[in-house]
């Protein structure tokens, strides 16, 4: 009888544990990211917050340009750009965004787009590259009016997305400058100078196309 008794009670013991114990499904891609986008929402994280700190990485890249160190400050521009596109996606996303949120998003990206070519503006002078740098001048203002021609011509109610050099265009290829420029310690790469040249062109064309695009609409 005893070891009839302590099979049972063994066969007890296993059922027990299988009974009690949990498993727990593996969770999704997807599951993981509504989890995240929840707990994001819930936070106390502002679209605002994210605006700020993309300004405060691109100043950082700036000074990190400044000094030279190319690298470096590609990646502060590359991660404060991604925070650039998060805050308008979270914004919509969590139900926080206003219209001063949105506004304030609009004006700081255009800020800090030019507070970095700024920069590389001036590095360029310090190293006596007047025709690099008089490329970025034109680059920057070329930036803004492809940014000022849509303002401009939504105000009239023309949708106006058309154009090449697009903020996300300008943005890969400013870093692709910065991370391959030269002494970046990613080989014997000089690509600033060339994609600041490819920036001021077809900004100038992305304007171009914008003025062609909204005359052609009104015209209508």
């Amino acid at each position: 009888m005893a070891p009839r008794q302590h099979a049972a009670r063994r066969a007890r013991r296993r059922a027990y544990r299988a009974g009690t114990r949990r498993v727990r499904a593996p969770i999704g891609a997807g599951e993981r990211r509504e989890l995240v986008r929840d707990r994001l929402i819930e936070s106390r994280l502002t679209p605002n917050a994210i605006s700020l700190t993309g300004l405060a990485l691109n100043v950082l890249a700036a000074v990190l340009v400044w000094e030279g160190l190319m690298f470096l400050g590609g990646v502060a521009f590359i991660v404060g750009s991604i925070m650039d596109t998060l805050d308008g996606r979270y914004s919509r996303m969590s139900g926080k965004g206003t219209p001063f949120g949105a506004f304030l998003d609009s004006t700081l990206d255009r800020a800090e787009e030019g507070i970095v070519l700024a920069a590389v503006a001036g590095y360029f002078a310090l190293h006596g590259n007047r025709v690099a740098a008089a490329a970025v001048v034109i680059a920057v203002l070329a930036s803004l009016m492809v940014s000022y021609t849509r303002a401009r011509a939504e105000a009239l109610g023309v949708e106006c997305k058309v154009g090449i050099a697009t903020r996300p265009v300008r943005v890969v290829i400013l870093s692709i400058g910065l991370v391959f420029a030269k002494g970046a310690s990613l080989g014997d790469f000089e690509l600033l100078e060339p994609a600041v040249y490819v920036l001021a062109v077809l900004s100038v064309i992305t304007v171009v196309q914008r003025v062609w695009h909204v005359r052609h609409e009104l015209s209508l």
